[in-house]
């Protein structure tokens, strides 16, 4: 890059690294155009980091030990079984992760950008338009501004995105994965007796008919008590009369949690789950609940003329992937190399495009399978062994998830 003008479209951990990665390979100047007003930093759901992704980011300056997260190591996968409270485990797999807040990991990021980012809340984009003498962002209150380079980092319903569909691009609206994540997290005081049910390595998995529910400790919310707080996400296919609303692709990330929907998870919780577990749903308070339909989606070409796409808005990871915020961090990292190394932008634009669409696609093919064989189509879970386990999931999930490495 020569000093040029860039826009990035979402200020949320995809656009805080996109950023970062502009500034560091020569943009002169970083506007990053982020609709939300409120603070971001408040959303508490969890997500986590293989460590070998994490040494592959520490190592190119996107991430780094100060930022608050948990060590992760191993993950049983229990079923109901009788009067046993906390369920009986069938299998045991390595879990190498770090797991963080979403909130903190953001504010983490947010602060890591050099003063010269103009970073603007509650900035709503309407429409961005390519053209040979640069890109046109139209902002909600009528406002254009020009750009050499647009980058859209806004995530499940992309206006860069829907500008690419526009120019001709074969973008797809995102698909329907046929179930929901309930989401929810709480205090790891508030979590019930036996404390060893749940050790705080464990990033345990609820096996039951139609789904299943893995929890795992997260650092504590920003500006709370600074206590780390259990993660839970429950998948499970919806009720058949609220299907065709729920598969909408322009139903939000997350959509209302209503009573009729936490009824129906409290049932099938009640049903299959053991004690110890049930009783973890049932304590998490009500607004730190919430509901995301499953949808994926990829990008066929992830840059195109003065736009470029990366995080959610260029491919839609389902949440089994483990590679969710990931892959935002990885589209940054490799973005911001190509600009760094290439001659021209468009040779950039190009190289990224290479090596970050073929990921794209792979993991959206990851997330089906996984949700196929983890929601629509589960085992006879009571039956597995360790050994049994192990061969259904090489059969069924292979390598992949907690993401690629860097470069492949």
């Amino acid at each position: 890059m020569h000093g040029e003008r860039v826009a990035v479209v979402g200020g949320s951990i995809a656009g805080c690294a996109a950023a970062r990665a502009l500034r560091r390979a020569g943009a002169g100047e970083v506007v990053v155009l982020e609709r939300a007003s409120g603070r971001l930093q408040d959303r508490g759901v969890g997500l986590a980091i293989q460590n070998e992704r994490y040494a592959e980011l520490e190592a190119a300056g996107y991430l780094d030990a100060r930022m608050p997260w948990v060590p992760l190591a191993r993950r049983p996968w229990v079923v109901r079984d009788g009067a046993r409270r906390e369920g009986r485990e069938i299998a045991s797999m390595p879990f190498p992760f770090r797991s963080y807040g979403w909130g903190s990991l953001w504010r983490e990021l947010r602060g890591r950008l050099p003063d010269e980012v103009d970073y603007r809340g509650g900035t709503v984009v309407r429409s961005v338009t390519d053209g040979p003498d640069g890109a046109v962002v139209l902002l909600a209150d009528g406002a254009e501004e020009r750009f050499d380079l647009v980058v859209g980092a806004d995530g499940h319903r992309s206006t860069v995105r829907a500008a690419m569909l526009a120019a001709g691009s074969s973008v797809s609206a995102p698909a329907w994965g046929g179930y929901l994540a309930w989401r929810g997290t709480l205090p790891v005081e508030q979590l019930p007796r036996p404390a060893g049910a749940f050790p705080e390595d464990a990033a345990t998995t609820v096996a039951f008919p139609g789904g299943h529910m893995i929890a795992y400790r997260i650092p504590g919310a920003p500006g709370g008590d600074g206590g780390a707080q259990v993660n839970w996400v429950f998948y499970a296919t919806p009720p058949a009369h609220l299907a065709g609303e729920l598969a909408d692709p322009r139903t939000n990330p997350s959509a209302e949690l209503t009573s009729e929907l936490t009824d129906y998870q409290h049932a099938l919780v009640e049903r299959f789950f053991p004690g110890y577990w049930r009783d973890v749903v049932h304590a998490t308070p009500a607004e730190s609940r919430l509901l995301q339909p499953i949808h994926d989606a990829v990008a066929p070409r992830f840059a195109q003329g003065r736009l470029v796409l990366l995080g959610d808005a260029a491919a839609i990871a389902r949440p089994h992937t483990g590679s969710g915020a990931l892959k935002a961090l990885q589209d940054a990292t490799v973005l911001g190399r190509a600009l760094l190394e290439a001659d021209s932008l468009p040779a950039a634009l190009a190289a990224y495009d290479a090596e970050r669409a073929p990921v794209g696609r792979a993991i959206l093919e990851l997330g089906r399978s996984l949700g196929r064989a983890q929601v629509l189509r589960t085992p006879d879970w009571a039956s597995l062994d360790q050994r049994s386990f192990e061969c259904w999931w090489q059969e069924n999930s292979g390598a992949g998830v907690g993401g690629r490495p860097l470069g492949s």
